[in-house]
C-alpha cells in the first residue's frame, strides 16, 4: 500500500485530506466557460445532485489522470460519509482502513469520527496507541483536542507541550503550502485554551498571541483574545499592526479589515469607521451579522443602548440564537427596562439551549431587572459553573451582591471579572463603585482611575469620578467631571438613569460651590428631562437653596411636594421645619415693625421679594416692586416656566 505524507507543523489536515492525496489539479478553480469550453469538474457540482459531494470518479474525467487505488477510493468513501455524518459508515469504512494500511493519517481520520460522534476518550485511545501515531503532528494536536474535551487539562498541557517546541525554528513567516490552518497555530491555540481553564491568564494570551502571530487564518485564538478583552485596547491595535497578512492569500486586505473592526472602540474609532464603510461599500458586508455587531459595541460603549438595541434586534430577526450579540443585546433590555422581551429571550433559551451558559445569563438578568436578586444570583452562579470564564455572569453575580449591599462579596466577584477581562474597564468601574460606597475614597479613586486609562468616554464612569472629587471637596475638579460626562451622555436618552444622575450632581456641585440658581437651573433640568417631578431628594435639595435665598414659601412648598413623596424623608422634614420657623419669624418681626395693633392675618408675604406686606397694600406694593426689580423676578419666572414644562 502506498503510505500518505506526514504533514508537518506547517501543514494543515487539508495536507492529509484524501483531496490532497491526488494531484494537485483537482483544486484548480474551474476554469470560465465563456473562455473554455470545457465543463467544471465534477466535484464543483452544486450538492444534491446525484454525485459526491466531493468530486466524481467518473472514466470520461480529463483532471484525473491515473487511476485511484482501492484504497484511496475507501479513503473517498470514509471522507465523503464523514462530511454527511454518517458516522457509522465512516466509522466502518475507517477501520478498516486503518488495518489495511496502519497510517497515521489514517488514524488521524478515524479518530476524527469518533471525535465528531462525541466518543473523545476512545480518540484519544486511538491516537496515542502506537509511537508513530504519537509522533505525528496531526494525531497529537488531535489528542490534545480530546483531553480538553475531557476537561484532563494537566493531561493535555502534557501531551502538547507546556511551550511551543517548534519556536526555535523562527518560522514563523513560513506560509502553508495546502492554504489552510497550520497545525502549529492550532496547537497554540489549544495550548492556550489549557492555560485558560487553569485560570493561567496571562500564559493564555501569550498562546492565543502566538498562535495568530503563526497563522493569521487562526481565527479561533484571535476571537479568544478580543472578545475576552485579554488586551489593552492600545495592546490590540499594536498588535494586529504586526500580523502577517500574506497568510490569507488574495484576501489580506479583507481579513485585515474585519479583524480591524472586531478591535476595541475604545481607541482609533475613526479607523474603525473607515474600515466598517470599505466592507460595506467596496466588500458590500454591510448586511453582514459581523459588521452589525461591531457597530452595535461602538454603540454600547457609548451607552448609546437605544441605538445598541436596534441594531441587536435587527441581527436576531435573521440569526435567532446569534449567542455572539446575545449579551448585548440582554444588558440593553436591561438598562431600558425591556422586561417581557427579556422574560421572552431567557424562556426561549431554556426551552432550547438549557445546557447554554448564555442561557442562564439571560435568566439571571430577567430576574435582576425585576428585582428577585436571589433568584438572579441562582443563575448567574450556574452560568459560572457551566463555563467558570464567563465574564459577563461573573459580573452579573457581582451586581446581585451590590444590590443587597453586600460589598465584601461584590467586591471579591468583581475582582475576578477584573481578572478575566483586563482589557475593559468595567470590572474596575464597579470595584471603584463599590468602594465610594464604603467610603474608601482613595481606593475608590485608584479603581476608577485604572478603568479610566482604558476608557475616558464613558458618562458613568466620568459621573463616578465626579463624586470621587465631590466628597474630596473639590468642587471645581467635580464640575469638571460632570461637565464632560454631559459631553459623553448626548448619546443617551433622556430617561437614563445615568443621565438624571450627572445633572443631579452637578446641581449639588453649584449648590455647594456657591452658585444656587445654576443649580436651581440643574435640578430643574432632571424634573423635566426623567418627566416626573416624584424625586424627594432632589425636591428637597430645591427646597434648602430656597430657603437660603429667603424664598420661603416656595422653600414650604417645594419641601411639601418632597413630602407627600417621601413622608419619612429626615432632611426634607427637618427643612420644612426651618423654613416654617423662618417665616413664622419673619411674620413677628414685621407685625413689631407696623404696629402692635397689625394681625398675622392681615398679613402677607411678597412672592416677588419675600418681604412681609400688608393685605391692603399688596397692589401698590407689587407694582413698586416690578418697577425697582426688587430681588429679579425673572428667576422666579423661569423656574415656574420649567415646572409647568
Amino acid at each position: 500500500m502506498v503510505n500518505q505524507k506526514t504533514p508537518s507543523q506547517h501543514n494543515s489536515t487539508l495536507y492529509i485530506s484524501p483531496m490532497m492525496t491526488r494531484k494537485q489539479e483537482l483544486f484548480i478553480t474551474p476554469p470560465n466557460p465563456q473562455q473554455q469550453q470545457q465543463p467544471p469538474p465534477h466535484f464543483f457540482e452544486t450538492p444534491g445532485s446525484n454525485r459526491s459531494s466531493f468530486f466524481s470518479l467518473s472514466k470520461d474525467s480529463t483532471r484525473i489522470t491515473e487511476p485511484l487505488t482501492p484504497v484511496e477510493k475507501l479513503r473517498l468513501w470514509r471522507h465523503d460519509a464523514l462530511m454527511q455524518h454518517h458516522y457509522t459508515t465512516a466509522e466502518f469504512i475507517g477501520d478498516k482502513i486503518l488495518t489495511l494500511t496502519n497510517d497515521p493519517n489514517d488514524a488521524f481520520w478515524l479518530a476524527q469520527v469518533y471525535f465528531q460522534s462525541g466518543n473523545y476518550l476512545r480518540a484519544k485511545n486511538l491516537l496515542i496507541s502506537k509511537p508513530e501515531f504519537e509522533k505525528n503532528v496531526g494525531c497529537r494536536y488531535l489528542a490534545g483536542y480530546c483531553l480538553i474535551k475531557l476537561e484532563l487539562w494537566s493531561d493535555a498541557l502534557d501531551l502538547i507541550g507546556e511551550n511551543n517546541p517548534f519556536t526555535k525554528d523562527d518560522n514563523y513567516q513560513v506560509r502553508s503550502i495546502d492554504g489552510g490552518i497550520k497545525l502549529e497555530a492550532s496547537m497554540c491555540y489549544l495550548r492556550g485554551l489549557i492555560y485558560a481553564n487553569q485560570n493561567n491568564f496571562d500564559r493564555a494570551k501569550d498562546c492565543y498571541k502566538e498562535a495568530v502571530l503563526i497563522d493569521v487564518k487562526c481565527f479561533e485564538a484571535f476571537d479568544e483574545l478580543i472578545s475576552n478583552n485579554l488586551m489593552t485596547p492600545a495592546e490590540e491595535w499594536e498588535f494586529i499592526s504586526n500580523l502577517n497578512y500574506r497568510d490569507a492569500d488574495d484576501n489580506e486586505e479583507l481579513i485585515k479589515l474585519l479583524y480591524t473592526t472586531r478591535l476595541s472602540k475604545y481607541l482609533n474609532v475613526d479607523k474603525f469607521n473607515e474600515a466598517e464603510h470599505i466592507l460595506k461599500e467596496e466588500y458590500e458586508l454591510g448586511e453582514n451579522s459581523d459588521i452589525l455587531l461591531s457597530r452595535a459595541d461602538f454603540f454600547y460603549i457609548q451607552c448609546n443602548f437605544d441605538s445598541c438595541l436596534s441594531i441587536c434586534e435587527k441581527i436576531l430577526a435573521y440569526d435567532q440564537y446569534n449567542f455572539n450579540i446575545i449579551p448585548n443585546y440582554l444588558s440593553c433590555l436591561y438598562e431600558l427596562g425591556g422586561k417581557n422581551k427579556l422574560f421572552l429571550m431567557a424562556h426561549q433559551l431554556a426551552e432550547n439551549h438549557p445546557t447554554n451558559p448564555i442561557t442562564w445569563l439571560a435568566i439571571g438578568t430577567y430576574y435582576l431587572s425585576i428585582n428577585k436578586v436571589i433568584e438572579a444570583r441562582k443563575f448567574f452562579s450556574k452560568a459560572t459553573l457551566l463555563n467558570p470564564n464567563f465574564g459577563q455572569a461573573w459580573i452579573g453575580f457581582a451586581h446581585t451582591f451590590a444590590a443587597e449591599g453586600e460589598h465584601e462579596q461584590a467586591i471579591s466577584a468583581y475582582a475576578f471579572a477584573a481578572r478575566l477581562f483586563p482589557g475593559t474597564h468595567l470590572p474596575n468601574l464597579f470595584l471603584g463603585m463599590q468602594h465610594l460606597q464604603m467610603n474608601n475614597l482613595n481606593l475608590a479613586e485608584e479603581y476608577l482611575s485604572a478603568s479610566y486609562q482604558i476608557c475616558n468616554s464613558d458618562p458613568l464612569l466620568l459621573n463616578e469620578l465626579g463624586v470621587i472629587h465631590f466628597h474630596k471637596l473639590q468642587f471645581d475638579r467635580a464640575e469638571l467631571f460632570f461637565q464632560e460626562a454631559l459631553d459623553a451622555a448626548k448619546y443617551l436618552n433622556s430617561d437614563s438613569k445615568t443621565w438624571i444622575s450627572i445633572h443631579s450632581n452637578l446641581g449639588h456641585v453649584f449648590r455647594r460651590n456657591g452658585e444656587p440658581f445654576k443649580a436651581l437651573d440643574c435640578f430643574n433640568q432632571v424634573l423635566k428631562i426623567s418627566n416626573r417631578n416624584n424625586d424627594a431628594n432632589i425636591l428637597a435639595a430645591m427646597g434648602l437653596i430656597y430657603l437660603k435665598l429667603g424664598k420661603v414659601f416656595k422653600s414650604i412648598d417645594v419641601l411639601h411636594d418632597a413630602l407627600a413623596i417621601s413622608p419619612g424623608d429626615p432632611i426634607a422634614t427637618d427643612l420644612l421645619k426651618r423654613a416654617l420657623d423662618a417665616n413664622k419669624d419673619n411674620g413677628a418681626v414685621f407685625i413689631q415693625e407696623v404696629g402692635a395693633n397689625v394681625r398675622p392675618d392681615d398679613t402677607f408675604k411678597s412672592p416677588l421679594t419675600g418681604k412681609m406686606r400688608l393685605k391692603e397694600d399688596n397692589v401698590d406694593t407689587l407694582a413698586r416692586d416690578l418697577k425697582k426689580g426688587e430681588e429679579s423676578s425673572d428667576e422666579d419666572e423661569d423656574v415656574m416656566d420649567i415646572e409647568s414644562d
